[in-house]
């Protein structure tokens, strides 16, 4: 069972957000009150997934898959082909070591591979099915963005899918700070995180989770190729996005 986030409880200065130890051992409780509607996320992704990786042996590959949470999802469902194999890939030694308990009997069983690697460089991807990208590009530096992604087209088979799920802007200034508000509200009343947790974590988080609008995000697939785009999931500044290689 994952600790309990507190990390944010504190007066002293805020440093930067950083996906080290701490964050990790409470990482599963964190997003799941960080990201409103994570678990209903999490099954419908797991569910397109499934519809669409072929039955014969096949590839996922979840960039900055932190703990493991949505391979465990996708690997242990009932519709899952035996035959499909998955690839965790993060820049955290501490988010994997995680990653490695929670799917240890699926890495026995040579259905996981889990690997370490930093995706604001030039990334090495095997061919696959599916990409899996939940709250990842965010993180990533905007400069890098179009390389990873383009990279990304080129790793996917000719039918492929990417799953992209981004914290997101408006370009309404009104809309998007009634979106912020009503998320703030979400963490302190619906996730009870107080407001000096709440606080302290966007300090952190400033210049380290930089988010784009849908629309921007939907210009970056078509230009690195990706069509059919689409958004199967939209809760206020949060957006989950589809996009497939014809």
């Amino acid at each position: 069972m994952t600790d309990k986030d507190t990390i944010f409880r504190n007066h002293g200065s805020v440093e930067a957000f950083r996906f080290d130890e701490r964050v990790a051992r409470v990482f599963d409780d964190m997003i799941a009150r960080s990201v409103p509607y994570y678990d209903e996320i999490q099954r419908m992704q797991a569910e397109l997934v499934l519809d669409l990786l072929p039955e014969e042996e096949s590839l996922t590959c979840d960039l900055g898959c932190s703990t493991g949470t949505t391979i465990d999802q996708i690997v242990k469902h009932e519709r899952c082909p035996a035959s499909a194999r998955f690839r965790g890939i993060d820049n955290s030694p501490h988010m994997l070591a995680q990653a490695r308990v929670k799917l240890a009997d699926r890495i026995d069983a040579g259905r996981v591979v889990l690997e370490e690697a930093n995706l604001d460089v030039c990334l090495q991807l095997p061919e696959c099915d599916v990409v899996l990208m939940n709250w990842t590009l965010q993180f990533v530096k905007p400069s890098h963005r179009q390389a990873l992604i383009a990279t990304i087209h080129s790793a996917l088979r000719p039918g492929g899918t990417l799953f992209l799920s981004e914290k997101v802007l408006v370009s309404d200034g009104l809309l998007n700070r009634l979106y912020i508000e009503h998320y703030l509200r979400h963490k302190a009343s619906r996730s009870g995180y107080s407001d000096e947790e709440i606080r302290n974590k966007r300090e952190a988080l400033e210049n380290v989770l930089v988010p784009y609008r849908i629309d921007e995000n939907h210009a970056l697939l078509e230009r690195c190729g990706f069509s059919a785009i689409d958004t199967y999931f939209r809760w206020f500044n949060f957006a989950c996005m589809i996009a497939f290689k014809r």
